[in-house]
């Protein structure tokens, strides 16, 4: 993904009308019913591969969630591709990398973005050593403390299939988000990402299509049978 697509509006705070935007809404609107006996505060958003569209989707469900009024963050944990702060044009000097290594508080990392209750705690200069940072006790206790200030979660990973780091991430998370590029994406490369998630014992709470007959324009939910 370029910087140029990086920075093309986020859709649901540009047309908040749009069909695109009410999609997105759709999407979190199932996410909270999902299992509606069992918390979904820490969701983790990934794909099976780049490019399926993982950090839209994102992007789009947290502001959505924070247009109903639910106080957000959004964590970006892609630590090696990281692109939040290039979408809400926010400062990577410090982030996620920096509370983890000890380098930074957790609080002096975090960021108000331009959209009303959304937070962001963005990657932070690239890292070594990205998959110990993500496993490591500090990152159960940044999560701990983000669970206490934030009624919603997001944390966008990378892919599943390219590194270990969405599979660490997703043990620690109440729900996973499986995004896949219905044009694009292999449905063997979407299995394997299951199966992938279902070894560690990641809950995963369904898929988000994009590019589907059904929407051409936004994501289309699908539950997924475990």
């Amino acid at each position: 993904m370029s910087r140029n697509q990086e920075l093309r509006p986020i859709v649901t705070d540009a047309n908040p009308m749009s069909p695109i935007s009410e999609a997105y809404r759709t999407l979190r609107t199932n996410l909270q019913y999902a299992e509606a006996d069992r918390q979904l505060q820490l969701l983790m958003v990934t794909s099976a591969s780049p490019k399926e569209g993982k950090s839209t989707t994102i992007m789009n469900l947290a502001v959505a969630y924070a247009h109903s009024g639910r106080k957000v963050v959004l964590v970006d944990a892609d630590l090696r591709k990281p692109t939040a702060h290039y979408t809400l044009q926010l400062s990577n000097r410090s982030g996620l990398s920096q509370v983890l290594s000890g380098q930074d508080l957790l609080g002096n990392a975090t960021q108000q973005s331009r959209i009303a209750g959304l937070d962001v705690l963005t990657a932070g200069p690239v890292p070594p050593n990205p998959s110990e940072l993500l496993g490591s006790a500090r990152m159960d206790s940044v999560l701990d403390k983000l669970k206490e200030q934030y009624d919603i979660v997001l944390i966008d990973t990378p892919p599943v299939l390219a590194v270990s780091d969405a599979q660490i991430v997703s043990t620690r998370c109440d729900g996973v988000l499986l995004v896949i590029n219905a044009r694009t994406g292999k449905r063997q490369h979407a299995l394997k990402a299951r199966n992938a998630l279902q070894f560690v014992q990641a809950r995963i709470v369904g898929v988000a299509l994009n590019q589907t007959t059904q929407n051409e324009a936004g994501p289309y939910y699908e539950y997924v049978e475990r």
